[in-house]
């Protein structure tokens, strides 16, 4: 019976688990892109390793009583997501979309708040402005990667990109 019982909540386990992590994959897949511009924050910790912390650039949004809740974002056509103001339960006009927040005692979270990446490569994300996010109709959303200025890619140049010159 106990063998029963432990074999159970295993398989329950690894159930929410996987089903979590299919949830994930079909917003990296289905969701819709959007660009939130970062700000600057040092990117090391001696506990965690390196990473850069993030803070989106959230413009003044008012009306943020609740501990949790939505913007009303406009992609523009560069993709670059723009708050317009506290979802309050209206109806979103056609260019309008919902993106969840969560208030902490440090500020305002939008999905994750931080990036990490291999020990040694803080140089390679320095120059990074936006953060490349997925985002459901629901609002909730997935940090892909992160980008420079110019939208390509920050990080390390893929093994792939670099030629050799023999």
């Amino acid at each position: 019976m106990k063998l029963a019982i432990f074999w159970i909540g295993t398989l329950a386990a690894f159930g929410i688990t996987n089903g979590m992590i299919a949830q994930k994959e079909s917003l990296i897949r289905n969701g819709t892109t959007i660009f939130l511009e970062l700000e600057p924050v040092d990117p090391r910790s001696l506990m965690q390793g390196d990473y850069m912390a993030l803070r989106y650039n959230l413009n003044d949004v008012s009306g943020m009583k609740k501990w949790r809740g939505h913007f009303v974002i406009d992609i523009g056509e560069d993709k670059i997501a723009k708050i317009i103001r506290v979802f309050g339960g209206e109806e979103l006009a056609e260019n309008e979309h919902l993106l969840r927040y969560t208030n902490w005692s440090r500020g305002t979270r939008i999905g994750t708040d931080s990036f990490f990446f291999q020990e040694g490569h803080g140089n390679d994300y320095a120059q990074a402005r936006y953060g490349e996010l997925k985002v459901a109709p629901t609002g909730e959303s997935i940090l892909v990667t992160l980008r420079n200025a110019d939208m390509t890619q920050a990080g390390p140049i893929p093994r792939e990109a670099v030629t050799d010159e023999r």
